[in-house]
């Protein structure tokens, strides 16, 4: 792995991971934010605001784009933590780990640590969410995670094994609808095997959770797809009526949202989740416009990521 502090998207100071297959950049004057993602030879996976670029210590916060780390449920003062002011990072020698800790006191003290290992050898890059209660009383969150999709591309979200009746009489799965959501919308497509939800230019938003235990989602654009994969703790409460996992669109861009479990944190706890994605350059078109052509198209790519057998 290569390791560069570098001038990009306007800032002085960003951090550039890479090896021979992909490449990230991490914010440090603002932050943090993984502002970008891509292959060798491909385009930026996550959406940049470019009127966001380069600029440093607003007194409101900025999407900016890239991937994030918030704090769930969603709530104007803790979750909107303005997070625009310079950061510093550390390397775990032993793990490898690049490791950088944000304070946010907005809503309570809870220190905030991201920690990014990027394989070496492959297109994988492991992303942990830790969240300390440094406040002097308890404290209710859970993390949050969420990756800003460049515009243009579709989502792939496996459903569960389809069971019979009368053998399987009890539910297994849990999808929760935002009061904006409209299902008869043409971005979306609910079928037997698969949930698509494409990114289109000028739509309003639309947004929908689930108790996702399929352990993956892919988004495919133009020459990349990227797969991100986090677990589900079948004993855990988590926000927004049991979601694990949030998706929401606009115009502008998509987001991959993932969540961990509510808890009730004490002074000194920490609670975390972590994320695996692997970004591949896409040498076969990934076919959406059914889930058989879905099913195959997207195997060699799950296989490549260790998904699949």
């Amino acid at each position: 792995m290569i390791k560069e502090i570098i001038p990009q998207f306007g800032w002085n100071r960003t951090l550039k991971l890479s090896n021979e297959h992909i490449e990230l950049i991490v914010t440090l004057d603002v932050g943090p934010r993984i502002i970008s993602l891509k292959t060798k030879s491909g385009r930026n996976v996550f959406k940049t605001y470019d009127d966001e670029m380069g600029s440093v210590g607003e007194s409101a916060w900025k999407i900016r784009g890239g991937h994030r780390f918030w704090i769930a449920p969603e709530d104007l003062i803790r979750t909107y933590h303005i997070d625009n002011d310079p950061i510093e990072f550390t390397e775990n020698p032993e793990t490898g780990e690049i490791v950088i800790e944000s304070l946010q006191v907005s809503g309570g003290r809870i220190l905030k640590t991201l920690g990014i290992k990027l394989d070496p050898q492959s297109g994988r890059v492991i992303v942990r969410h830790t969240a300390k209660n440094m406040d002097s009383q308890s404290l209710e969150f859970a993390t949050w995670a969420l990756s800003v999709m460049s515009p243009g591309g579709i989502q792939i979200i496996p459903q569960p094994p389809l069971g019979e009746h009368p053998r399987d009489l009890l539910p297994n799965r849990t999808m929760v609808l935002w009061p904006y959501t409209d299902l008869s919308d043409e971005r979306w497509r609910i079928g037997r095997d698969f949930i698509t939800l494409q990114q289109k230019a000028s739509c309003l938003p639309t947004k929908l959770g689930l108790a996702h235990k399929e352990k993956w989602v892919a988004y495919a654009l133009e020459d990349s797809v990227f797969i991100k994969a986090f677990d589900y703790v079948p004993s855990g409460v988590y926000p927004d009526g049991g979601c694990n996992f949030e998706t929401f669109t606009n115009g502008d861009m998509l987001e991959i949202e993932s969540l961990g479990t509510l808890q009730t944190i004490q002074p000194g706890e920490e609670v975390s989740h972590t994320e695996t994605w692997t970004l591949l350059a896409m040498d076969t078109m990934v076919l959406t416009e059914s889930d058989p052509f879905l099913s195959s198209s997207i195997t060699p790519y799950l296989k490549k990521a260790g998904l699949l057998l």
